[in-house]
This record gives C-alpha cells, structure tokens and sequence, in this order.
C-alpha cells in the first residue's frame, strides 16, 4: 500500500514531537527548545535537541536526526508504514488506504485486530507465570543459583509455569477458547475414540522467558526445565504474531545499550543474554533456537551498525558461526562492523565472565575475528594451498560468499587478498568469476565547468587553484591527457546539484540506501524543495516492497509531486537511467554517492555550527556543540581526501 504523501504531511502537523520523544527521553526547555540526554548513543552531558516549532529532533553528538515518524522508526524499531500507523492511531486518524480493495482492507484490518489479541491473551499468561514465580521456592532458587538478581527477573519479566496440565484454566475461564491454540499456549491433541480431544499447557514446569517484539509486546514464550529432562528449552510454535526466524530475544530490552555499548552481541540461549545483562553487558541478545537468519541480521541493523556474533569454540560452535555469516555477507556494507567471537569450549559467556571478569570478556569481544577475516578462513578450510588443486578449490569456495557481498571497499579488498592466496591478479580472479560483466570503468571529463560538480566527485587527485564554487576550493584533475569537455548526447545537461547527483544515483541502485547511516538518511529526506519528499517515499517503498529497480520505481512514481524530479535526473537520451548498476560501475556510482553524501554533510554540519554560534549568548551548551561540530567536521574532511 502507498501511503499519499499528503497524509504524512498533516500527520506530521498534528503531532507534536515533544510529546513523542518526551515518553523516552527527559527534556528540559533551553531557550525555544528543548534539551536531552540523546537515546540514540551514551552521553552525560545533554547534545539533544527537540525543536517543538520545526517539529525535528537532532543531536548534535551522533548527528541522530529525524521528525516524529523518524523518532519511532529509530527508537521503536518500527518500519515505516507501522510507525505512520502507531502514530495515526495516537492521534485517532485514519490511515488511507487508497491502493486497496475493500476486501483488501478487511483482510488487513483483521489481520491487526487478531495480533492485538493473540498479544493481549499473552501479556495475560505472562503475568500469571510471573505471579507463580513468586510462590515456587524451586524455580527461585534455580535462577538464584544461575546468579539472576530479582532485578533482572523483573526487567526480562521471568516467570514460572507450574508443573499442572491446565493450570492457565485457572487464568482463561474458557479454556477451549480457540486463541489459546492459536497463540501457542495450549496444546489441542487428537480426538480420541470417544470423538474428545484433550486440551493441556503446551509450558509445564519451567522457567518462563517472554518474547517481546520491539515494541514491547509480548509474542511468545519460551520455557527452561529446572532440571536435566528434554527437551531442555522449548518455544512457542510459529504463530501469526512469532516466528523464531525474525526474531531475537532480548532486543526490546537492549535496544538502548546498543547505542551506550556501541554493537550488539548474539549469543545462543535466553541464559545467556540474562546472565550477560546481569555482569553488565545489557546488549546482548539470543536467536531462539535456530539459525542466524538474514531476516535477524536486518533487524539488528536497524539498531546499531556492529554486531558481534558470540559461538562455542567447538565445532557446532563453528558451524552455527558458517551460517550466521552466510546471513550476514549481504548486510556487511563499508559502514559496518561484523565480528565473530568463539569463546573456549569450556566457557559460556556467563562461566567465562565469572573465571576471568568482565574487562577480560571485553577485551575478548574487542578482538574477535572480523568477518572478513573468518570469510576467508571458511573459504580456505579443507584446502592446500601448496597446490594448483587447493587453490582452485578455495578460489570455487570463495565465490558465492564474495559474490554476497553488497558492492563497496570491503568487496574489492577482499578480491584482492582472495586472489593472492589463490596466486591469481585481481583483474584475473575478477574475469574468473564475471567474466561477461567485466567493463572499462566509463571516462572520466577532465575538465569542468564550475556547475559540473558530478562530473568530478569521486575520482582524480586533489590540485590548488579550484573554481571558487567546488568543495573547499578544490577541484578533481584527471589523470587522462586534458581534453575539452563534451556534451552528452542531445544537448541535455547532467544533473548539477548534489541532491540531483545523490537521487539519480540512489534511483539508479536503491540498495545504496540501505547502506547509508541514519544520520543521512534524515539529512536526505529533510532536504528543501521536491527532493526531500522524493527520498522520504524512497525510505517508505524500501520498508513496503522491498529493494526495486527503476522500472518499477517509475511505475510507483506516477501522479507523485516529485514524479518530475525523479524524471529529471534519470531520464537519459534513450529514455534509460543516466547510469548503470552493474558491475564495476555499479562500484564507480557508489564511490561518487559517498563523495557527493560526505559534502552534503559538511554543508549541514556547517549550518548547525553557524546556528550554534547565533545562540552562544542564550544557550550555555551552544559553544560546546560547536566544538562537537567542529571535531565531526574535521574527521570527515579527513575521510573526503583521496588517499586518507
């Protein structure tokens, strides 16, 4: 479904930010706005800013930026057309749904009300296992001698299901109400001679671990025996509102320590993330009893950009560690960190913790093996390198995990130190693997008008004596023999701007968006003019359909406001994208889009200095921000230099 942009701008104008973001964070009125410790990363002195007249909030730390909508997709870990929705429904308005057909709306609408009450029977057999806990000695003591604090009982929200058949009977009066199949908590056997099914609690003598979706609601249980029987965990069945392949326990509680840890860990079991929150590392997570999905490695990104993943040093350790790195090659972009971390085989995270201490595991964490690193020992397992026939088995290894890998640094690096090991060139290992896709990178103009900024961004050297309108009075000079420069094809000319180079780019390649940092993905879409709006609905077909090509964006973009814009800047000679997103181009486009996105940043970054210094007089924190501008500046200048 589209959502018309119109009702996100009136839904935007009726909110009020200050009471949204008020819920999660402190504020304090500081001259018209209102200041917080920021959510979004550790901090003791307040860099959050909430602007009650230009309904935005931005930090001036982390650079977290963003309007209502922005803050529960960031913070509540929604997608975007389910925050439009919590936030419609905190204001009683209407999503339309203009796309739909009437059966099509029913269908969903029931769809909602059937998981709002599959949650609510939940929530009511949580509290009912967390009142038991408090009068079973035994399962009190059995997480006492696993070192649970009552604290963080209650913060996971534990309880106990008591050795009975039917003991939520006593919960739900009507204990054949179908909702209690359906949300996994009875158990309907087959009818029996007579034609009577027996009905009995799937949980039974266990310790009771909730499973929140992140937003906080509780979708599934599952339960640890207090002694040696089997199975030793058990889950909630799939449900419509659960499935273990999209979900990890622990996040709702570890959203923030996220941000205050810096990365994520994922461990393998509800004891450990419990017991890891308890000697304090909060941020730690568990799949539930299955693989590392790429569904769980997405999700984990829409929180943090570093993941650690934690494995038995055994070797089912290693093999889980295989499988959660073939769920994550997709997902390793430039600006993410993903580690793995095998500890002894006869440690968990919590023994390991307790023998050695907590800086000990720190330091641990701090050195696992990058995932670049373990990509090409799993290639390289089982191969003798000694050999023509060892090297070629790990080159045909290497192949489908390389290949996964979204196009960037990280991907061109490691074809580099995969084709030494396998004593080929790059560019020989490259034609290997693609050999019908490998291109001549497109010629790069070496001259330019002031305007033609896209025409140098990503590519030359830096030389002095620049036209006054290029970044930082610098200009690119190629290093073919200078030629005048020619005009495409038809007299048209290329896209100017930036915001133009960064659309036609990104409409080009909508995976780049996914790999951008939130911090510009809220720079682009709070861009003045048609272009703000253009990449806002970006950010919502991601979330709704998915990545798509320009085809079908062109379809979705018909009778939009920025339908022009989008034009514009895509529309080539032959009616075509001005660039193309396969092979080495495609890695071409995204040097110059990291190019173009680093200045764009500096211009705001700038702005924010210069607003900064206009409230030195009012605001006591105003100096300070600058600096904290000032420093961030300078690393990305740094960063923007060819060579650094």
């Amino acid at each position: 479904m589209t959502i018309p942009a119109s009702f996100i701008q009136e839904l935007i104008a009726r909110a009020d930010i200050v009471e949204i973001v008020g819920r999660y964070v402190q504020l304090k009125k500081a001259g018209a706005n209102f200041m917080g410790l920021c959510p979004f990363h550790g901090e003791k002195s307040p860099s959050f800013s909430v602007s009650p007249t230009k309904q935005f909030y931005h930090c001036f730390g982390c650079g977290a930026h963003g309007n209502a909508i922005g803050f529960l997709m960031e913070h509540g870990g929604m997608g975007f057309v389910e925050a439009v929705h919590d936030l419609a429904g905190q204001y009683g308005m209407q999503v339309p749904e203009d796309n739909a057909s009437p059966e099509e709306r029913a269908r969903a609408a029931g769809q909602r009300q059937k998981q709002a009450t599959l949650t609510e029977v939940l929530a009511r057999a949580g509290d009912a296992y967390r009142k038991h806990l408090r009068q079973s000695k035994g399962a009190i003591d059995y997480l006492k001698g696993r070192g649970v604090s009552g604290e963080i009982a209650r913060h996971f929200g534990i309880g106990y299901a008591p050795a009975g058949w039917r003991t939520l009977a006593s919960v739900f009066p009507d204990y054949d109400d179908p909702l209690l199949t359906e949300s996994g908590l009875v158990i309907a056997a087959e009818a029996d001679d007579s034609g009577e099914g027996r009905r009995y609690d799937r949980f039974r003598d266990r310790v009771m671990f909730p499973i929140r979706n992140v937003k906080g609601e509780c979708i599934g249980f599952g339960g640890r025996v207090l002694g040696d029987e089997k199975p030793k965990y058990l889950n909630s069945p799939e449900t419509p509102v659960f499935s273990k392949g999209r979900e990890l326990y622990g996040l709702f509680e570890a959203r923030a320590a996220f941000r205050e840890r810096g990365y994520a860990l994922v461990t393998e079991g509800y004891m450990d993330v419990v017991a890891l929150a308890q000697l304090g590392f909060p941020n730690a997570v568990a799949t539930l009893g299955t693989a590392c999905t790429p569904e769980h490695v997405q999700k984990l990104f829409r929180f943090t950009d570093s993941v650690v993943f934690s494995f038995d040093g055994d070797a089912a350790g290693r093999r889980a560690a295989r499988k959660a790195l073939d769920g994550a090659l997709p997902y390793a972009t430039d600006v993410r960190n993903i580690k793995f971390l095998f500890l002894p085989a006869e440690h968990d995270p919590d023994s390991f913790i307790r023998e050695f201490g907590a800086d000990a595991f720190a330091r641990f964490v701090n050195e696992a093996t990058p995932l670049s690193r373990f990509m090409i020992e799993a290639a390289r397992e089982g191969c003798d390198l000694g050999t023509a026939e060892g090297r070629a088995h790990m080159a045909s290894n290497a192949r489908p995990l390389w290949t996964a890998l979204p196009e960037g640094a990280l991907k061109r690096q490691l074809l580099g130190e995969i084709a030494a090991l396998v004593q080929l060139s790059g560019q020989e290992l490259g034609d290997l693997w693609a050999p019908t896709t490998s291109k001549a990178p497109p010629p790069v103009p070496a001259a330019a008008s002031d305007g033609d900024w896209s025409a140098w961004a990503g590519r030359g050297e830096w030389v002095e004596d620049a036209p006054r309108s290029f970044p930082d009075r610098r200009r690119f000079k190629s290093s073919r023999p200078p030629s005048p420069p020619r005009p495409p094809p038809g007299g048209r000319k290329l896209p100017t701007s930036r915001p133009d180079v960064a659309a036609r780019l990104i409409l080009s390649n909508m995976a780049e968006w996914e790999g951008l940092s939130h911090e510009l993905h809220a720079m682009l879409c709070d861009l003045p003019g048609d272009h703000g709006p253009l990449f806002a609905w970006l950010d919502s077909q991601l979330h709704e359909h998915g990545v798509q090509p320009w085809a079908a964006l062109r379809e979705g973009l018909r009778d939009q406001p920025f339908e022009a814009l989008a034009l514009r800047v895509m529309t080539g000679p032959e009616g075509g994208p001005l660039v193309s997103a396969e092979g080495e181009g495609a890695a071409d486009a995204a040097h110059e889009l990291r190019n173009v996105l680093g200045y764009m940043l500096d211009d705001l970054l700038k702005a924010q200095q210069s607003e900064a210094i206009g409230a030195v007089g009012s605001d006591p924190l105003a100096l300070e921000r600058y600096k904290a501008l000032e420093i961030r500046r300078l690393e990305l200048r740094r960063r923007l230099r060819p060579g650094t």
